[in-house]
């Protein structure tokens, strides 16, 4: 049996949202990746597990659960209905990222009003004209989302000093499209091939390519929703043509490049 998808996906004109994702998923499993905004996702049918900073995670009833960006998580469906998902991706005017860290500690708030709100700030997004009433509900919920996560805040205790994993996210970071072989990055950080890929997976939880990718089909995404087509977005962004992009949007994602820029915002129900 073939596993049912819907998803639908669009950028609406509201300061601080990157992008609205409707999604309806029956068997498609997300395999661990990355963001570079937050991941504000709620669950209408069903429910998703997932794991983040190495945690298994959920999203049982009235649960809102905060992904922090850079932090890797996968996900699937937790029941055989599978999942019935809204999600919004939010850039770091609404948290900035001293949450990052409270938030992978704790992802899922059950907070039935918050809830509730987000629910009705994706309503008010899929009707263009009300863009005041969706940045007004946006502040609500970033000040909600804040009270969660300030208290944590003061009982984390100091990073550690910097290491070569970081060294290594950030020259993927600065080469996304150009990219970098393995010796190329060994020879740049003076450091040993394996110990690059050891040291990145276990300070990140995700392989190096596979961050590379990631952070790769976020930025087609965006692209895409400008109306790009997959064919020039998948060389502008770093893969080597437009099957190489499919194959690793579609695992990411859910959907191929070219059917997700044909779906757009969803009636208001």
């Amino acid at each position: 049996m073939v596993g049912r998808q819907e998803i639908s996906a669009w950028r609406p004109p509201v300061s601080g949202v990157v992008e609205v994702f409707h999604a309806h998923l029956t068997e498609h499993a997300y395999p661990m990746h990355v963001h570079d905004v937050w991941t504000l996702l709620i669950v209408d049918d069903g429910a998703v597990r997932y794991d983040l900073n190495r945690r298994a995670c959920g999203t049982p009833d009235d649960t809102v659960s905060l992904l922090p960006p850079h932090i890797p998580h996968n996900g699937s469906p937790a029941t055989p209905q599978g999942f019935r998902k809204r999600v919004l991706y939010l850039d770091q005017s609404l948290l900035n990222e001293s949450f990052i860290g409270p938030a992978a500690d704790g992802p899922d708030l059950a907070d039935p009003l918050l809830r509730r709100r987000v629910g009705q700030l994706h309503t008010a997004l899929a009707h263009r004209g009300d863009e005041l009433e969706a940045e007004s509900r946006l502040a609500l919920i970033g000040e909600r989302l804040r009270g969660h996560l300030r208290p944590r805040l003061v009982r984390r205790p100091p990073k550690p000093g910097r290491g070569v994993a970081e060294d290594l996210r950030e020259l993927l970071d600065e080469r996304l499209v150009r990219g970098a072989t393995l010796d190329e990055a060994a020879e740049l950080l003076h450091a040993h091939p394996t110990h690059l890929v050891r040291a990145f997976s276990a300070a990140f939880g995700i392989a190096p390519h596979q961050y590379l990718m990631a952070r790769r089909v976020d930025r087609a995404r965006r692209l895409l929703l400008d109306g790009r087509l997959p064919a020039e977005v998948a060389t502008e962004v770093g893969f080597y043509d437009q099957s190489h992009l499919t194959r690793h949007f579609k695992r990411l994602v859910g959907i191929a490049p070219g059917r997700y820029t044909r779906r757009g915002a969803p009636v208001a129900r």
